[in-house]
This record gives structure tokens, C-alpha cells and sequence, in this order.
């Protein structure tokens, strides 16, 4: 029998008050699958991402996460979001930023557990920053501070991964390390990336999601230039990338 998606929508529309900024939404996604989600600036991409959190209700349509409604269920859920909700001047380390990542998996008074300083000692190793653990924020740079945020959504020990723009602010170089780093944590989780660049996802994802108010996937190999005129209504180059 097959596995329950982790993530599922079902005719889903939302607006924020005026036109609809996604409309009729279906989508599943498997255990351990990665995702790319691509499309237009204002296309939809975030509000997406923020449906399967549950940080924004459906007008329409339901969403579920690990079969539940996502408010239920997204303590499962790892988050890396486009914009980071504090600023780096703030006097906090590396090793306290990647502890939030804690919050809703452990008491609130009391302090840190040592099941919390295990779980984010590991989400520091697997982002290759352990040695990093006592550096201020101030100190980083934007590559390692992208793996900071990524170690505190891995430290909730999530089933699935979800990262809005991860690369928008760093080099080529470090775009790589960064989907290397995600290619192998995809082997024990579902990662959902939002993207701008759909030439250089696709070198790693198994499907692409094209967002654009509705939503096509596509396997990567079935992306070529007509789609990416249709998605993005302009001329694109685009490769073919086939995955062994």
C-alpha cells in the first residue's frame, strides 16, 4: 500500500481581500520527495507555502498536512522563510538562534531540555556549522547564516522541509552547497523549495510545481521552453537535466 502524502491541497483558492492570488490549487506531495516551486514574481509562491503551515487559512479548497489541518501538524514542519523575521545586530548566537527551532516541541518554562541542545547540536552537524555554535549573528556571513536558519528548522526534527527562497541572497557557489546540503537531507524528508530559477532547480528536484495563481507540475525532464513561456509569458533558455 502506498505511503500518505505529507502534503496535500485540494481545489484550494485564496485572496487577501481583492483578486485571488491562487485559484483552484491541487497538489500532493510524497514522502521524501523533492519539490521545486517556481513561478513569477507576485505568482503566488509564498502565499503557497504559508497554506501548508497554516499560517494562512484557504478561502477555498482544504489543505492538509500529514493529514491534518496544517495548525495541528505543523510542528513537523520545518520552515526556512524568503525574509528572516529579526535582525542580525540582535545579541544572540548561533547555538540560541538554531534552539528556537525547539519551540512547540518542548515545554515553554523551564528551559532547555537536554533532548532540545541534542537536537540542535545535530541540525548544527548536518549543516556543517557546529563549530559555529558560540559566533554572534553580527559575525556571519550570508552563506553561513543561511545554514543557521536551516539548522533551526531542522532542529524540530521535521518530516518535512519547506524553504522560501533560500539562495535569493548569496552566490552561485554557495546556491550549490546549499541544494547539495538539501539533496541530502531529502534521503529521511519531503523538502519543498521555492525558486526563482527554474535552469538551476531542476538539477535537483524530481518535479516542479509552476506557479502562477493555478498551479501546474511538471517531472523536470518535461520542462522545456514552451512551458516556461506559458508560465512566465517571456523567451527562457532551458536545459534539460536528467537525474540518474
Amino acid at each position: 500500500m502506498s505511503e500518505e502524502p505529507i502534503i496535500q491541497l485540494d481545489r484550494v483558492a485564496f485572496s487577501y481581500g481583492g483578486p485571488r492570488v491562487l485559484d483552484q490549487v491541487s497538489l500532493s506531495v510524497g514522502p521524501r520527495e523533492f519539490l521545486g516551486v517556481v513561478g513569477p514574481n507576485a505568482g503566488g509562491k509564498s502565499t503557497l507555502i504559508k497554506l501548508m503551515l497554516g499560517l494562512l487559512e484557504p478561502d477555498v479548497g482544504t489543505v492538509r498536512l500529514l493529514g491534518r489541518r496544517p495548525v495541528l501538524t505543523r510542528q513537523h514542519a520545518g520552515y526556512v522563510p524568503q525574509y528572516p523575521a529579526f535582525s542580525r545586530d540582535f545579541p544572540i548566537t548561533v547555538e540560541q538562534t538554531v534552539l528556537m527551532g525547539r519551540l512547540g516541541r518542548t515545554p515553554v518554562l523551564g528551559g532547555w531540555r537536554r533532548a532540545d541542545r541534542a537536537a540542535a547540536l545535530r541540525a548544527m552537524q548536518d549543516t556543517e556549522i557546529a563549530e559555529l555554535a558560540e559566533r554572534r549573528l553580527s559575525t556571519l556571513s550570508g552563506g553561513q547564516l543561511q545554514r543557521v536558519l536551516l539548522a533551526r528548522a531542522l532542529a524540530c526534527e521535521p518530516r518535512v522541509l519547506l524553504l522560501d527562497e533560500p539562495t535569493a541572497n548569496i552566490d552561485m557557489r554557495l546556491e550549490s552547497d546549499i541544494f547539495d546540503l538539501l539533496k541530502g537531507l531529502n534521503h529521511r524528508m519531503s523538502v519543498l523549495v521555492v525558486s526563482h530559477d527554474v535552469g538551476f532547480v531542476s538539477q535537483y528536484v524530481e518535479r516542479v510545481a509552476c506557479v502562477n495563481r493555478t498551479l501546474m507540475c511538471h517531472s523536470t525532464a518535461a520542462i522545456d521552453g514552451e512551458v516556461i513561456r506559458d508560465l512566465y509569458a517571456a523567451h527562457v533558455l532551458m536545459v534539460e537535466h536528467r537525474h540518474p
